[in-house]
């Protein structure tokens, strides 16, 4: 993807609705997939009380037709092309056996097999707001036969953390989880990492970027300027930067052009 096209990506607004005729047009095929997530999302908008109830009704449906769909891959060559591409990533960026790691949204496992299988005994902690995302992981947890690494797979009913332990987790990871959050539930999490994070811990996170307008679409997909993270990282005294050399990756079909990644750090201890 060249400059250009990489720019006009991040200064589109997909909730306009000139942008869904365009796009409607290039892609008929599509339109009826889309408007099956619009009757979808004014159902739910009416039987849930908040955002994390919606998207949890989200994953139940999604990952009855298919768990590897429900984490966005839209084949099992791609589920593992994107877990190895995380893995990898993270790899190149220090991680080591004994670092404890912290998934934020670990789906059914696309990285998360891969973590646990380098990580030592008991290092990975996955956490998920859909039980029926977490059984599928624990499907891939048999396939790959790492019952004995002893990961630790938890629901969550919300991002506060409160479950989890003070200043224990020297990496904690979040791939396309705030891409699907409205910014309260990122305070949310923001707000309570810092309790979590051993001293000199990070954060690392997926998002969709826009140089745009900020904006959503049907409350699935959510598109923030990069300077509104990192200023809602200040608050909670946490500095955030833009990741260069995730931004450097070749798409070639594998990582999604839309996610943009950004590591966060304590200011002090």
């Amino acid at each position: 993807m060249d400059a250009a096209a990489g720019s006009e990506r991040t200064r589109t607004n997909r909730a306009r609705l000139t942008h869904k005729i365009r796009y409607a047009v290039r892609h008929p095929d599509r339109v009826r997939p889309y408007l099956h997530r619009l009757g979808r999302d004014w159902k739910l908008r009416l039987t849930t009380r908040d955002h994390v109830a919606y998207y949890r009704a989200v994953m139940k449906a999604d990952t009855a037709k298919s768990p590897t769909a429900a984490v966005g891959s839209a084949s099992h060559e791609r589920w593992l092309a994107l877990g190895q591409m995380q893995f990898d990533y993270r790899l190149r960026h220090g991680l080591t056996p004994d670092d404890r790691m912290l998934e934020i949204g670990c789906g059914n496992l696309r990285a998360g097999w891969r973590f646990i299988d380098y990580l030592d005994a008991g290092h990975y902690h996955g956490i998920d707001i859909s039980p029926e995302i977490l059984l599928a992981a624990q499907d891939t947890l048999v396939e790959r036969t790492l019952q004995d690494k002893l990961p630790h797979l938890a629901l969550v009913r919300d991002l506060r953390l409160t479950a989890l332990p003070a200043e224990h987790f020297t990496v904690v990871h979040a791939h396309s989880v705030f891409s699907h959050s409205p910014i309260e539930v990122i305070d949310e999490c923001m707000s309570h990492l810092p309790r979590v994070l051993a001293p000199n811990g990070f954060f690392d996170f997926t998002f969709n970027r826009t140089e745009g307008t900020q904006h959503h679409v049907l409350r699935e997909d959510f598109y923030y300027r990069t300077e509104t993270l990192i200023e809602l990282a200040k608050t909670h005294g946490l500095t955030a930067r833009l990741m260069e050399d995730w931004e450097q990756l070749p798409p070639q079909a594998i990582k999604d052009p839309h996610h943009h990644l950004a590591k966060l750090n304590p200011v002090a201890r």
